[in-house]
């Protein structure tokens, strides 16, 4: 069967990405993003904790949360979901949907909602924001985590050394410019692999289009790596680390 490229589900790569993260998550998920939304999620505290996860993908967030907490899962890859169902808690739900259509589950107004490390994969932002929009209670919180914009582009950011300085650097050869990436999911087969998508853009227009969805941003934090180098260039990468963040993680209320 030809692909269809523009189909930007993650359907094709489900089976790469099941494995990838697993049940616990990966270790960016389970060192750096998975604690960071727990406690993001105790600074917006509501007693009726109920948790709109969007382009959830296997459900590695669900599987963290706090026990009473009730959550809807929402994925356009049939095989994510299914994975997700066999993992899921008595409280968790999982619907297919995919975001370029208005969300049509049971009318409900959430406590919380998020995007993990997916909203720079999808093509109809717009969809996506309006639907947490639609299903989240009056100054509810959105939180997405995005591969930071800034500082981490495909193709068009890479490390350098400046032998001079003693410094690893960040080169970015563009930003402001909207692009449409494709990633291949297994380069060494070349144009056999699976190919997912990736959409760049600089962090003003994630503010205009918060802002067009009936958003006001509250905060925004950028989250590091915290993994450590060993050998004669640690000195350097591991300042880099701490210089140039991974993820940037914006969180909007609902107006």
């Amino acid at each position: 069967m030809k692909k269809n490229k523009q189909d930007t589900s993650w359907e094709s790569s489900s089976a790469w990405y099941d494995k990838l993260v697993s049940i616990e998550g990966h270790y960016y998920h389970q060192e750096i993003i998975i604690p960071g939304i727990l406690a993001l999620l105790e600074q917006y505290p509501d007693p009726d904790g109920f948790l709109l996860d969007l382009a959830c993908g296997q459900g590695v967030l669900a599987r963290h949360l706090p026990r009473q907490m009730k959550y809807i899962g929402i994925d356009a890859s049939p095989s994510l979901i299914q994975s997700a169902q066999k993992n899921a808690s008595s409280n968790h739900r999982f619907f297919v949907h995919d975001f370029t259509h208005d969300l049509s589950i049971p009318k409900i107004l959430c406590s919380h909602a998020c995007c993990i490390l997916a909203l720079q994969n999808i093509s109809s932002v717009n969809s996506l924001l309006q639907s947490a929009w639609k299903h989240l209670k009056k100054n509810a919180p959105l939180i997405l985590v995005l591969n930071h914009p800034s500082f981490r582009i495909p193709r068009q950011s890479s490390w350098g050394i400046d032998l001079a300085k003693k410094l690893q650097y960040r080169r970015m050869d563009c930003y402001m410019t909207p692009l449409k990436i494709p990633i291949q999911t297994h380069p060494s087969l070349k144009n056999q692999s699976e190919t997912i998508w990736s959409f760049h853009y600089p962090l003003s227009t994630y503010s205009a289009l918060l802002k067009d969805a009936g958003f006001v941003i509250d905060l925004i934090q950028e989250w590091c790596s915290n993994k450590k180098s060993q050998g004669k260039m640690a000195s350097m990468e591991n300042r880099s680390r701490k210089e140039f963040p991974l993820f940037m993680t914006l969180i909007a209320r609902k107006i």
